[in-house]
């Protein structure tokens, strides 16, 4: 029996579900499209954000560096869109071909690169937002504070509970 993305019943380990191997793929693959709706919303909310201020006329008085972290930023947000996408692709090219289990692996690490990805996005955007409109001060300080909630409620939260049960 394959091992299942952590926290869903690794080999071995029975979650109380009763499934076979291949239920659990299935519920897991299906989980997991849950997920990339949300992340897929978010993301194209982000990229047509970062799309629209190009054609703004404030932005020729961007510094430098500003230019250069909304460029950053259109290219993570591009990743993100491609990496949102790209478990639906995989399934189209495996459909039908008994791999959901090798799927729904391969999707979970794609799934956990985007994420680090839409973060990156996530805490950019806010810093480069409160640098134009405000100081570079306050967007550094709001780019640790978004760090530091996205690795509480992200990361050490989510290990406490598992930890917990």
């Amino acid at each position: 029996m394959s091992s299942m993305p952590a926290g869903d019943g690794a080999a071995g380990r029975s979650d109380g579900r009763g499934e076979s191997s291949d239920e659990r793929a299935d519920r897991n693959w299906e989980e997991m499209m849950q997920e990339l709706r949300v992340m897929q919303t978010g993301t194209q909310i982000l990229t047509g954000f970062l799309l629209a201020v190009a054609f703004q006329p404030l932005f020729q008085e961007l510094t430098e560096s500003q230019r250069v972290l909304y460029i950053l930023l259109v290219l993570l947000a591009a990743t993100a869109t491609i990496l949102a996408l790209a478990p639906v692709g995989m399934h189209r090219v495996l459909f039908g071909r008994r791999r959901k289990t090798e799927l729904v692996h391969a999707a979970n690490r794609i799934v956990k690169a985007n994420l680090v990805v839409i973060a990156a996005v996530t805490v950019g955007v806010t810093m480069l937002i409160i640098d134009v409109t405000f100081t570079r001060t306050f967007a550094l300080i709001a780019g640790g504070a978004g760090i530091l909630a996205i690795i509480c409620l992200w990361v050490l939260w989510p290990l406490f509970l598992r930890r917990r049960r």
